[in-house]
Parts: C-alpha cells; sequence; structure tokens
C-alpha cells in the first residue's frame, strides 16, 4: 500500500512495483488507509512524510494501535535522508524519487516480502522420492509437499524409523535433481510423515527457493 497524494512519486512507484509483478492500492488520507489496514493484511507499506498525518500514522503502527502488523514499512519525504531514517523503516526514499534509487529498494524489498511468504509456502506435489535411512536401507516414497524447509511425505509401509534421512527427488517440470540431509520430524499411523531439512549445497538451496517462487506466482 502507498499511503501519498504526491502523484508524481505515486506514478514512479506504481511502475516499479508493477514490473516486480507486485499489486498496488494507493491512499491519499492516512485515516482511510488505518481503517483498510485494519480489516486486510498488506506485505508492505510506502508513508510519504510530506502527507499531514503521516507521523501519527506511523507511531500508531509502530506502537501496535493497527489490529494487522505490516512487516515492512517504507517511508519517503523530502525532509532529508537522516529525519527519514530516524523514523525506525527498513527502508528511505528521498523525494524526489529516481527511477535508479525506487528499482533499487524495491527489488530488495520484494526479496524480502518473498522470503516471508515463502518460509510458510507450502506447494502441494504427489511426485516419487527417495528415502535413505542408513547405508542400504532405501525407500520409495510419495512426496506430498514442500516448502523451503522440509517436506511432507506418504510413505509405502509405516515403521518406526526417526532421524537423520537421505532425501533425492527431482523437481516437477525440471531435470534438477535435489539432495538433501534431514530428519524426520513426526509421523502418523497412516503412513504420513514430515521431514525437516537438516543441510544441502547452496546451489540446491537457491534452485528450490527459484523454483518455489515460480510456483507461488503462477497460482
Amino acid at each position: 500500500m502507498v499511503v501519498s497524494r504526491d502523484l508524481q512519486e505515486v506514478s514512479v512507484l506504481e511502475c516499479i512495483l508493477g514490473s516486480l509483478h507486485i499489486g498496488v492500492d494507493v491512499e491519499s488520507e492516512p485515516e482511510r488507509a488505518r481503517v483498510k489496514l485494519a480489516k486486510s493484511k498488506i506485505d508492505a507499506l510506502i508513508i510519504d512524510f510530506d502527507l499531514v498525518g503521516a507521523t501519527g500514522f506511523l507511531n500508531g503502527l509502530q506502537n501496535g494501535h493497527t489490529r494487522n502488523a505490516v512487516p515492512l514499512i517504507i517511508v519517503s519525504g523530502s525532509s532529508g535522508r537522516k529525519h527519514l531514517e530516524s523514523k525506525g523503516a527498513s527502508f528511505v526514499f528521498q523525494k524526489p524519487i529516481s527511477v535508479e534509487q525506487a528499482v533499487h529498494t524495491l527489488s530488495a524489498a520484494r526479496n524480502m516480502i518473498l522470503d516471508e511468504r515463502l518460509r510458510y509456502h507450502r506447494e502441494t506435489l504427489d511426485v516419487p522420492v527417495s528415502l535413505t535411512y542408513a547405508p542400504r536401507k532405501r525407500e520409495r516414497a510419495h512426496l506430498m509437499n514442500l516448502s523451503q524447509g522440509g517436506i511432507g511425505v506418504r510413505l509405502q509401509r509405516v515403521h518406526d524409523t526417526l532421524g537423520p534421512v537421505k532425501v533425492n527427488f527431482v523437481l516437477p517440470g525440471t531435470k534438477l535433481s535435489m539432495k538433501f540431509l534431514g530428519e524426520v520430524a513426526w509421523k502418523d499411523k497412516r503412513g504420513n510423515a514430515g521431514i525437516r531439512f537438516l543441510e544441502t549445497t547452496p546451489r540446491t538451496k537457491r534452485e528450490l527457493r527459484l523454483w518455489l517462487e515460480r510456483q507461488y506466482f503462477t497460482h
């Protein structure tokens, strides 16, 4: 959400946010923005400090007076960078906003937003996965869901195995082989289990994140 009456600022931000596939809701009045925030959840808020009432609006957010917390706050204004940085926001725009500055800042903000979303996102799947519990003890299972932190699987048979497990599967629609060392975090009597990732290579983590990001935006 952008809270501003500065048409030039709003135009620049809408253009860049659109190119980053981020939806924009513009409000010109802090009070109307406060009401909207209380009814819906947003990922980020950009506040123009040249706007009357902006200081009280931000203070209310930081003091928890708004029902829904805003994970990422960005402030803008013409009062000087030091003054704006003192407001405790994650990012600062000093007006007039340059396109180069806006692209750099909003790209960084987008990455933070995605990290927050993907942290809790689970992609539903139904693909084969290979589980190795010990040397020469390998089992085939169905991978039911996938996140950055682990997988949910359905085992072919119920057993009491807990502890370290090697996980190997291919990401759907790719030829990328994902290999993780994990641990069985939970299981039930129906053969369902959750495996938490413990370690893998930086490349595998990066490929998984990019794949999850693509799936997220195609839904």
